[in-house]
C-alpha cells in the first residue's frame, strides 16, 4: 500500500511523499528494522518512538506511522494505537485469511505455537511472535499477513472486561478457543467468573459459520457453549477431541495416543510436561476445525519444536545436570504444572530436583496465599529444595517449611544474582533444575548463568 492509500484507511495526513509504498510488516522496535516495512510510532512513558524513527527508515522501513512529522516519509494520525488497529482490519478484510484467535489463562503461546507449525503444513501460516496478544501485539500480528497468507493464528490477551471483544474486531475469528480460566490477572479481574466472561468475549464474536473450540475439563470454559452461535467443538480428557495412553520420558517429554471421531493417532512431543498436552489437543481440535486430517495434525505436533523462548525450554550440560527454563512467565496454575514435571523428570532419573522460583504478578489480594500455596505445593510433591527469589517470593520458601512431612531444603535468595551463586555452588552433576517465575522477575539468567560454557544437548 502506498501511504496515500494508509492514511485514507486510518484517517491521517501523510507527511512527505504520499506515493512511497510500504511492502512489508509493521514493526515497533528500530533496533530489528523490517526491510520496506512501517515502523509504529510509539510515544510511552520513558521512551518516544518518533526519536528513532530516521534509524529505523535508515535500517530500511519504507516510512513511519505516528502523531507527528518525523524528518522521513510519515502518516500522521492523532491516535497511533488506533490507526493501527484500523489499518490490520482492513488488511484483513482485504486478504481474507482465515483467522483462528485462542484465549486462556495459560497456556495460550505454547497451544499458540504448536498450532502454527501444524497449520504451516497445510499452507503458509502468519501467527503470533512470542506473546505479542494485546491491543498492539494483535495488529502487528495482522499486519505480517500478506496476499498468500491462508491461516492468521492470533493469541489473545485480556486485562480487564471488553479488551477480547476489541481485539476481536481487530482480527475477526473463524474459529475462537478458550483453553481454561484460572487465577492469573485475578489482580485485575477479582475472581474467575469476570475472568470467565471476559475470556467468552472470544466466541461471542464468532458468526454461525464459526467453530468455538472449548475446554471440556472446565466448567467455566464448558459453559461458553451458550455464549455463541457458532459450532462448539471440545477438546479435553472429556472432550470430544482427547488423548489417551500418556507416558513421559526421562526427560519428561510426553507421547499419547490423540483421538478424535474414533481415530487414534500417536504424537510425541519435545516440549517436558504433562500440561503440554491439553495445549497440544487443543491446537489438534481448532486444527480440526478447519479441516485438516486427524493423522496429519498427529504428525506435525510430533515434529513441532518450541518456537517462544523460555517456556519449557529443556537443556541437559555435558555432566547430567538438567535445567528447565521456563522463565518467561508464571501463575499459581502453570508453576504447578512446571513443579509436576520437574518432579516427574526427577523420578525418572533418581536425581535431586531444585526448584528456583520467583514472583507471580498481578494476583492481587491473592498474593501471598498464592505464593505459600506453590511452596506448600512443591514441598507436598517432594521437590527436595526449593529456592526463593526475591522479597516478593519469600512467601514461597515459608509455604514449603510450613509442610510438616516435607524432609527438603528452602532458600531465600535476596535476588537474581545472589539465587545464581547459591544454587551454581549447591547443585551437582546430574541435579535437575527447575527456573519458573513472572516476566518481571527476569529469572532467565539464573537459567542461562547455570549452562554458561558448559551447555550439551536439549
Amino acid at each position: 500500500m502506498t501511504l496515500g492509500e494508509i492514511a485514507v484507511v486510518v484517517g491521517g495526513e501523510v507527511s512527505g511523499d504520499p506515493g512511497v509504498t510500504v511492502t512489508g510488516p509493521a514493526f515497533r522496535d528500530d533496533r530489528d528494522p523490517q526491510q520496506g516495512g512501517l515502523f509504529v510510532a510509539i510515544t510511552g512513558e520513558r521512551v518516544d518512538g518518533h526519536d528513532f524513527a530516521a534509524r529505523a527508515v535508515a535500517g530500511g522501513a519504507a516510512a513511519v506511522l505516528g502523531t507527528r512529522a518525523t524528518g522521513a516519509p510519515t502518516v500522521v494520525v492523532a491516535d497511533v494505537q488506533d490507526a493501527l488497529a484500523r489499518l490490520a482490519r482492513h488488511v484483513v478484510d482485504a486478504l481474507r485469511p482465515t483467522v483462528l484467535a485462542l484465549t486462556g489463562s495459560q497456556g495460550k503461546t505454547g497451544t499458540k505455537d504448536y498450532l502454527g507449525q501444524v497449520l504451516a503444513g497445510a499452507g503458509p501460516t502468519v501467527a503470533t511472535a512470542g506473546n505479542l496478544n494485546n491491543e498492539l501485539g494483535v495488529p502487528l500480528t495482522v499486519l505480517r499477513a500478506a496476499p498468500d497468507t491462508d491461516f492468521l493464528v492470533v493469541e489473545m490477551g485480556a486485562r480487564g472486561i471488553g479488551h477480547v471483544a476489541e481485539l476481536c474486531r481487530i482480527a475477526p475469528p473463524d474459529v475462537a478457543a478458550v483453553l481454561n480460566v484460572g487465577t492469573a490477572h485475578l489482580g485485575e479481574f477479582g475472581s474467575r467468573e469476570a475472568i470467565a466472561q471476559a475470556k467468552g468475549e472470544i466466541v461471542e464474536a464468532l458468526g454461525p459459520e464459526g467453530t468455538a473450540v472449548l475446554n471440556a475439563d472446565d466448567d467455566l470454559v464448558a459453559a461458553m457453549r451458550h455464549r455463541t452461535a457458532a459450532r462448539v467443538l471440545t477438546f479435553g480428557e472429556a472432550g470430544e477431541v482427547t488423548w489417551r495412553g500418556l507416558v513421559l520420558d526421562d526427560l519428561g517429554r510426553p507421547s499419547f495416543e490423540l483421538g478424535h471421531a474414533g481415530e487414534w493417532h500417536p504424537v510425541s512431543l519435545r516440549q517436558p510436561g504433562a500440561h503440554q498436552v491439553p495445549n497440544a489437543v487443543a491446537a489438534a481440535a481448532m486444527a480440526l476445525a478447519v479441516g485438516l486430517r486427524p493423522a496429519a495434525v498427529a504428525a506435525a505436533l510430533t515434529t513441532a519444536v518450541p518456537t517462544s523462548r523460555w517456556r519449557m525450554e529443556l537443556h541437559e550440560r555435558p555432566d547430567g545436570l538438567v535445567v528447565v527454563n521456563d522463565a518467561y512467565n508464571a501463575n499459581p496454575a502453570s508453576a504447578r504444572a512446571a513443579l509436576d514435571a520437574l518432579v516427574s523428570i526427577g523420578a525418572r532419573r533418581s536425581a535431586r530436583t531444585v526448584a528456583v522460583l520467583g514472583v507471580m504478578l498481578e494476583l492481587g489480594a491473592a498474593h501471598d496465599d498464592e505464593h505459600a500455596g506453590v511452596g506448600r505445593y512443591a514441598a507436598e510433591r517432594g521437590v527436595d529444595v526449593v529456592v526463593a527469589v526475591g522479597p516478593d517470593a519469600a512467601g514461597i520458601a515459608a509455604g514449603a517449611d510450613a509442610v510438616p512431612q516435607w524432609s527438603g531444603t528452602s532458600v531465600t535468595a535476596e535476588g537474581r544474582d545472589e539465587a545464581l551463586a547459591w544454587v551454581r555452588q549447591n547443585v551437582a552433576a546430574g541435579d535437575v533444575v527447575l527456573v519458573k517465575a513472572s516476566r518481571g522477575a527476569a529469572l532467565e539468567s539464573v537459567a542461562e548463568g547455570l549452562l554458561e560454557g558448559e551447555e550439551g544437548s536439549r
